[in-house]
């Protein structure tokens, strides 16, 4: 009788087992077209390389399978990016979202979607200050720094460099208002002048009305606050092929190793930034994603990291629900706990099912604070011989 009931007893300790497992599901919505479309393939593959580790291991929520969903924001157009993230929220029923990316649309997803189903967002590249203050209902987080400490590292490489005034243009956003804003007052601090800051459109065929009054403006160089496969790759052309400007300062939205083939040995001599770390995660998460065949590019890190943190807060809160899991995002990416690093999700995860605790490091040296969003680390990049190169990490 003693052994039917252990037997009995390890039975439904199995049926409950099983019946814990999830077919979880993440939605991935990024800018798959418009201005940005050449980064974000290599950032939603970043990010269900991240998937594909926890569902291997066999060890999150019981062994539940993760699933990427993807939805395209196209970077800026609020409506269909809204439209996209309540497909997958009412239709595919996605658990939580990694994304958007542009700030704008990331804006409009978390207060006509997220907050309206409570459903968790974790952007590895909207970088809009506004966004640190945004009502989110504590759903709202970001693998990437804020544009207000983007803003003090660009002044600060305009003075090592010996800029003393410059003319700025930015896309016509909330990602390009906002950096802008914050390049002018951290640069005009230190005693930098910025001659002019005009807003540009994108999608435009030709930009020499906006090229001629930044050249009449004149500057030691042109800062061009836009988007790599756009408008600002429009304005550069056009600067180039009228001699307005020969060097121009490259902020995050206009790194990516599309712009440099794009223009070509003129584009040497640039500079600009982009988040990044020289950490031991960066080069474990780059030697990962080459393996896996993805040829890695600005926000892929965090892209890889924003997934991560979603899955771990999940095995946290011992549940796959964004209402619960929101309230795990900030203890699993910061101390106290064992530091993970890519490649240990796996590892991770039998931590937290013990009742541990980890710090995420990650592949971009996660610690989140605020309201949730990225200290902030930057390579600074020098375009050298038609490619994106680091000239060193701030």
């Amino acid at each position: 009788m003693k052994k039917l009931l252990i037997a009995s007893a390890v039975a439904a300790s199995i049926a409950s087992s099983a019946a814990a497992a999830e077919d979880i599901k993440i939605g991935v919505i990024l800018g798959f077209t418009g201005p940005i479309e050449s980064l974000t393939p290599a950032m939603g593959a970043s990010a269900e390389l991240a998937m594909e580790e926890v569902t291997k291991s066999g060890k999150l929520l019981g062994g539940s399978k993760v699933t990427s969903v993807r939805g395209d924001s196209t970077c800026t157009d609020s409506a269909a990016a809204t439209a996209a993230a309540e497909r997958l929220v009412t239709s595919d029923k996605v658990n939580a979202i990694m994304g958007a990316d542009c700030s704008g649309v990331t804006g409009a997803i978390l207060q006509n979607v997220a907050r309206a189903n409570g459903i968790v967002m974790v952007s590895p590249s909207a970088t809009s200050p506004a966004l640190s203050t945004a009502e989110d209902d504590g759903l709202f987080f970001r693998t990437a720094p804020s544009d207000a400490r983007q803003g003090q590292v660009l002044a600060e490489i305009l003075k090592d460099k010996g800029v003393k005034s410059a003319a700025m243009t930015f896309t016509n956003n909330d990602y390009g208002k906002g950096l802008a804003e914050s390049i002018q007052k951290n640069f005009e601090s230190i005693g930098g002048k910025i001659t002019i800051s005009a807003a540009h459109e994108d999608g435009k065929g030709d930009y020499s009305a906006e090229v001629g009054a930044l050249a009449q403006a004149g500057g030691d160089v042109l800062i061009v606050a836009g988007y790599l496969d756009q408008g600002g790759k429009g304005i550069i052309q056009g600067s180039l092929d009228s001699g307005a400007f020969d060097t121009f300062v490259l902020p995050d939205g206009m790194i990516g190793d599309s712009l440099p083939v794009a223009i070509g040995s003129a584009l040497d001599g640039s500079y600009g930034t982009v988040p990044g770390t020289d950490s031991k995660g960066a080069e474990d998460f780059k030697k990962m994603a080459s393996d896996a065949g993805i040829k890695t590019d600005a926000f892929s890190a965090e892209s890889y990291d924003a997934a991560a943190l979603i899955m771990l807060a999940m095995q946290a809160a011992k549940s796959s629900k964004s209402g619960d899991l929101k309230a795990k995002i900030m203890d699993v990416a910061n101390a106290p706990g064992e530091k993970i690093l890519p490649g240990e999700l796996g590892k991770a995860l039998e931590i937290l099912a013990g009742g541990g605790e980890i710090d995420y490091v990650g592949a971009t040296a996660v610690e989140l604070i605020g309201a949730g969003e990225s200290a902030g680390n930057y390579r600074e990049i020098l375009v050298k011989g038609g490619k994106n190169t680091t000239a060193k990490y701030r």
